[in-house]
């Protein structure tokens, strides 16, 4: 089943996921889809992410793709676990053509005017704006919109239930990545009661802040 950027953004929150052990990635997937929350990006910062993704990619109830993504090796290895979608903290040209070449969507990380430039000149539409606490917010892609008014923007990193209304009131950001519902402590302990909840309250966030249209 291919996806697209429109899948990838349907819900206006992408979980930003940190799995320690691949055998609590079923649990993890088990508590987002009835959290109301099915898709997950899983980081390449543990050595379980790979099977982890490979867990979920055999849900059909579930989208699963990649984040924290650094070398085109890694783009080959996500992929061939099953990931739907690539997600990069930086702008790699090699990255993003490898994940073109094998047809999957591809959000490079983007904050200055030259990166988002450089990802328009490898046909990219949407970008990560990461970490957006630390470039400026809501603010500063507002700013960007200026210039860039074809371009969209998903900003992770600093985003949070509190600051959440902020970013979604931009037309020019679809979704945004965020951990808060999703923490690793909960998913280390097996807590997914917890998970589920927090993934409740943050469609019930998203649906309150946007009346619904998401």
């Amino acid at each position: 089943m291919s996806v697209t950027l429109d899948d990838i953004t349907r819900y206006r929150i992408i979980p930003v996921v940190v799995l320690n052990d691949a055998a609590k990635a079923s649990g993890l997937g088990d508590a987002l889809v009835a959290g109301g929350l099915p898709i997950a990006e899983v980081t390449f910062r543990t050595a379980a992410a790979a099977e982890s993704i490979r867990t979920l990619a055999k849900r059909d109830d579930l989208t699963v793709g990649a984040g924290t993504v650094r070398s085109v090796a890694q783009v080959e290895q996500a992929v061939d676990a099953g990931a739907k979608f690539v997600v990069s903290p930086g702008l790699s040209a090699d990255i993003v053509q490898r994940a073109q070449q094998l047809g999957v969507p591809v959000l490079p990380g983007a904050v200055t005017p030259t990166e988002i430039m450089r990802a328009q000149e490898l046909g990219l539409h949407t970008v990560k704006f990461f970490p957006a606490n630390v470039y400026g917010g809501a603010a500063a892609i507002k700013s960007l919109w200026g210039p860039f008014g074809d371009m969209k923007f998903i900003p992770t990193g600093g985003v949070n239930a509190a600051n959440l209304g902020e970013f979604l009131a931009l037309p020019c950001i679809p979704a945004i990545g965020g951990s808060w519902m999703v923490p690793a402590k909960a998913i280390d302990q097996g807590d997914f009661i917890k998970v589920e909840g927090l993934a409740r309250e943050a469609i019930e966030l998203v649906a309150e802040l946007t009346g619904g249209n998401y």
